[in-house]
């Protein structure tokens, strides 16, 4: 098994940042409704507009090992990052922090946690 492969499932094993975040001041829920993943993302926020940074994240659901350990290592990255860079990452950046190229159905699984993230903090700007 190699090195990426054995760092997904042990985000998906042992998922960094999983749980309800008390105090959260955002909530964003996105759902892959072609495979039923689910990822509710709660942050905290500091400051305002395209300034603000990402205190805390926190995210739950439920959802295949790319999904689940795209949402691990998301939660981990964005910490501290502002709100404008977070807009700006991308599949490529999931496809760098995964440590591999992604088929076309395991896209929209890895990029849904993203998408709650960017949705969450859009939602502030």
């Amino acid at each position: 098994m190699d090195l990426y492969r054995e760092q997904i499932l042990d985000h998906y094993k042992h998922p960094r940042n999983f749980g309800h975040l008390e105090g959260a001041n955002v909530t964003s829920e996105e759902i892959n409704v072609s495979c039923g993943d689910r990822i509710v993302i709660e942050l905290k926020l500091k400051g305002k507009g395209s300034a603000a940074v990402i205190e805390a994240i926190r995210f739950n659901g439920e959802g295949c090992a790319i999904d689940q350990a795209s949402a691990s290592m998301l939660t981990e990255a964005v910490m501290g990052m502002g709100v404008a860079k977070v807009m700006t990452l991308d599949l490529a950046y999931v496809e760098k922090m995964l440590g591999t190229t992604l088929t076309p159905s395991r896209v929209k699984c890895a990029l849904l946690p993203l998408e709650a993230i960017q949705k969450a903090v859009q939602s502030v700007r």
